[in-house]
């Protein structure tokens, strides 16, 4: 979860390593630190809170060499404070390190070190990482040799980042498991790591991304990889082709609300270079789909986490209309628990943003144990998901910098409906009108997207009347229940307002015992094939006193004499239809969130990558 920079080259570190870890304080944002190796000394500079104390911290008592590493926390182990923060010096003072992950068995590794008369300054488990690689560089071994017989010692997922004076011409990082992403990026003359490709975009687009059991050392000139065992091992450079600009917010408040804004062109050209709207037909090259392959498929699992599963349910929903076959959804840290039936005609797909998700690598890897087919939808262009996979389609939205996901929830159910569209058409269970109207209707998609967008002024409105409620219910139906989930989803996560998504006909099973004058409900009920059975659901809402927010399709003349607010959004193909109806839901979260005061980029407990279990 945590952001993880670091330096070595000409220049001061200090101003690079702070750039960077803004850029990464979605990952993490409850304490902060940063240490550079100056005059043979290692000087650290930590504090908790938001990474401008720690910049006002560096402002008072500066800091300055040319080789350095700094770190935004999301907590795990140990409160949110100073001496938690990383990095974490070593008891000799010569070895520093940041961390992301989590040390499963640090308890015993810390009664052990504590036993050899190590004095622990932090309650975090990182800290028995630096004290291992403190004890090794102390019995004279190289400081390559010291991180790996430390890292011997680990369980669990880690990214690791570190320096020491003893060997101040160099950063030696690791990746083990799927704790998150470590990338070396080169420069001229000068070397950058991170935890997140953000961090070091405006510096480089030449990447190096460590695999699992990986360990870099990093030079000014250069970058070295091996095992873990200090086997020398063959890596790829990969070209980057992300601007830097994207990740600012230029005339929006909130990156959040810009990348509601954005979602009109992130559609654009997820549709675009994909889709041969002359012959109708998709293309997902980088999908590595055969006909072959498509016909011999007689099952798919969906797993993802989050909002990223709220997306696969909406492409269980397609795939098994259109493709007709059968779709399991699981939400991603429990798949490998079930011992899911997999075999070598089993299709797994994975969703996660980051392509970093803990959760979702651990159950691709379970999939990739039972031989079946492995896909990924990614936004981040070589994440180990990405990487892992037989074939990937890549969501084209750019970076994502807001906690909450907006643009990287739409692009995927375009995604999932285009690989129903392909599947389909490759086992030949499409005729050709039918495949032709359906991807004609992705020509539609990124204009009404904006038509939703002209609406918020509107939302906005409705925002108004619902900032000061304490919980609030929705509901959906269909290929629209996930969209009940989502906007639950989005309203808790940034405005602490406490939401329950629920399948419309389940609320007479007892959620609507809750309603009543203080619990608003938002029904999703645009014109589609469940539209007779929503519109009951508003009439049973009102008839227990409660306040409906409808999501309507325009020119609907009915719902607006029983809601008591309505969300329009245009005329949708029903199965495109959670790609429109979720963008009023987007909005009416961001702006109660923002009438409230609170921290939209950055809610409370929450990180963007969730690296760790």
């Amino acid at each position: 979860m945590c952001g993880i920079v670091g330096y070595i080259g000409p220049q001061d570190a200090t101003p690079i390593i702070l750039n960077g870890l803004r850029r990464l304080e979605y990952r993490g944002y409850d304490s902060a630190g940063i240490a550079v190796i100056e005059d043979d000394e290692i000087e650290v500079r930590r504090d908790a809170g938001k990474l401008d104390r720690l910049a006002e911290l560096v402002n008072e008592v500066p800091l300055h060499g040319q080789i350095g590493i700094g770190h935004t926390r999301w907590a795990t182990h140990g409160e949110p404070s100073a001496r938690n923060a990383h990095p974490h010096l070593g008891t000799s003072g010569k070895v520093v390190l940041a961390h992301n992950g989590i040390v499963e068995n640090y308890k015993d590794l810390r009664e052990e070190l504590s036993a050899e008369g190590v004095e622990f300054k932090s309650e975090t488990d990182t800290e028995v990482i630096v004290q291992l690689v403190d004890r090794y560089l102390s019995l004279e071994m190289s400081f390559e040799e010291a991180a790996q017989r430390a890292i011997s010692h680990l369980q669990g997922a880690h990214g690791i980042v570190l320096l020491s004076t003893k060997e101040a011409d160099k950063i030696v990082a690791a990746r083990i498991g799927n704790a998150g992403g470590v990338v070396v990026g080169r420069g001229e003359g000068e070397m950058f790591v991170a935890s997140d490709m953000p961090a070091i975009l405006e510096h480089t687009r030449q990447m190096v991304f460590l695999e699992s059991g990986q360990m870099a050392v990093v030079r000014r000139d250069g970058v070295e990889v091996s095992d873990l065992k200090g086997e020398p091992t063959e890596f790829e450079e990969h070209t980057v082709a992300w601007d830097p600009v994207a990740a600012e917010k230029g005339e929006y408040r909130h990156f959040m609300h810009k990348e509601i804004h954005e979602q009109v062109r992130s559609l654009t050209d997820t549709i675009g270079g994909r889709v041969d709207f002359d012959s109708g037909r998709v293309h997902l090259e980088q999908l590595n789909l055969s006909p072959e392959q498509a016909k011999k498929i007689n099952k798919m699992f969906i797993t993802a986490c989050g909002t990223a599963s709220h997306a696969g349910m909406v492409g269980k929903a397609l795939i098994e209309r259109i493709a007709r076959i059968p779709v399991e959804m699981d939400i991603a840290s429990e798949f490998r628990y079930r011992d899911p039936i997999l075999d070598e005609n089993t299709a797994v797909l994975a969703i996660s943003q980051s392509g970093e998700t803990a959760d979702t690598l651990a159950a691709m890897e379970e999939a990739r144990q039972k031989d079946a087919i492995l896909w990924s939808i990614v936004n981040v262009i070589g994440s180990q998901a990405m990487r892992i996979s037989d074939g990937y389609i890549s969501m084209q939205t750019g970076p994502e910098i807001g906690v909450a996901s907006t643009k990287a929830y739409t692009a995927p159910l375009v995604d999932v409906y285009m690989l129903a569209v392909l599947l389909a058409d490759l086992r030949g269970d499409l005729d050709e009108k039918r495949r032709c109207e359906l991807v004609s209707d992705l020509r539609l998609v990124p204009d009404l997207a904006s038509r939703c967008l002209d609406r918020e002024d509107e939302v906005e409105e409705v925002a108004w009347a619902l900032k000061d409620f304490s919980h609030c219910l929705y509901l959906g139906r269909g290929i629209n229940m996930p969209t009940a989930y989502e906007g639950a989803l989005k309203l808790k996560e940034i405005s602490y307002i406490h939401a329950e998504g629920y399948p419309a006909g389940e609320m007479k099973h007892g959620p609507i015992a809750l309603i009543d004058e203080d619990m608003p409900v938002v029904v999703i009920a645009p014109r589609d094939p469940w539209y007779d059975k929503m519109f009951s659901q508003i009439e049973q809402a009102k008839a227990r006193g409660g306040i409906v927010v409808a999501v309507a399709t325009e020119g609907d003349e009915v719902i607006p004499t029983v809601a008591d607010h309505v969300l329009w959004v245009p005329h949708t193909p029903w199965m495109l239809s959670p790609v429109t109806t979720v963008i009023p839901l987007q909005i009416l979260a961001y702006h109660i969130a923002a009438l409230r005061g609170l921290d939209v980029d950055q809610p409370r407990n929450l990180a963007k990558s969730v690296t760790v279990e």
